[in-house]
């Protein structure tokens, strides 16, 4: 409702064409997802209507992405995550749904836990947004089964330094269902640190079957 009523007194623009009434128009929402560029998420070489290229093992079996942190995605991320534009989870959400297949109906849906201190910053949940309104979308169940160990974040830190946090970052405190398929989701990949061992900490909890999908791959230069 306060969304709703802030649209009105103070309307959004679209982050690709500055049209007016919302923050992603229906042109620039076809031009993100049908100008895809794909990379494997892993490595950064160009790959061939895939995410992961058949030569790096990692221990999750399946991921997507939108597309690069570029231009109109890049800038969407950016209003959403730091001005609190809270429209972006639904949009974010949306064009996640628009880049994955038709999933198995029990897939749970793991986002990766926001630090408490960002999530007070912000006022909301980020991650949890997005992966609640997809899941709503494909009509599957969202779980934090992912828990946060500490309150570091990745951000401006180098590759090493995202690796050494990220293995320690993550718990699960109950027993997962091998049976079910994981979906873990993320807005943005850099070195692919957070995924790899979010997905090892999902395993050691029992789940056989880890897949990931990100809004936006960055590559670090």
């Amino acid at each position: 409702m306060f969304d709703k009523v802030l649209s009105f007194i103070a309307p959004h623009y679209c982050c690709g064409c500055d049209e007016i009434g919302s923050l992603l128009c229906s042109n620039c929402k076809y031009n993100i997802t049908s100008e895809q560029k794909m990379a494997c998420l892993n490595c950064h070489r160009p790959t061939a209507n895939m995410w992961l290229c058949r030569d790096c093992k990692l221990p999750y079996q399946k991921a997507w992405a939108v597309g690069q942190r570029e231009g109109t995605l890049q800038r969407l991320i950016g209003l959403y995550k730091f001005e609190r534009a809270t429209e972006g989870h639904k949009i974010l959400g949306d064009l996640l749904s628009s880049a994955l297949p038709q999933l198995p109906t029990d897939t749970i849906v793991v986002p990766i836990p926001t630090p408490e201190n960002r999530v007070r910053e912000r006022g909301y949940d980020h991650m949890l947004l997005i992966a609640k309104h997809f899941a709503k979308i494909r009509g599957l169940k969202c779980e934090q089964v992912l828990k946060r160990a500490g309150s570091t974040k990745q951000r401006h830190h180098s590759a090493d330094q995202r690796l050494s946090q990220a293995k320690n970052a993550f718990f699960v405190d109950k027993k997962l269902d091998r049976n079910k398929i994981y979906l873990i989701i993320d807005d943005v990949i850099t070195t692919g640190a957070t995924l790899k061992y979010a997905t090892k900490t999902l395993r050691k909890a029992g789940a056989k079957n880890v897949w990931v999908a990100v809004v936006a791959q960055q590559i670090l230069k």
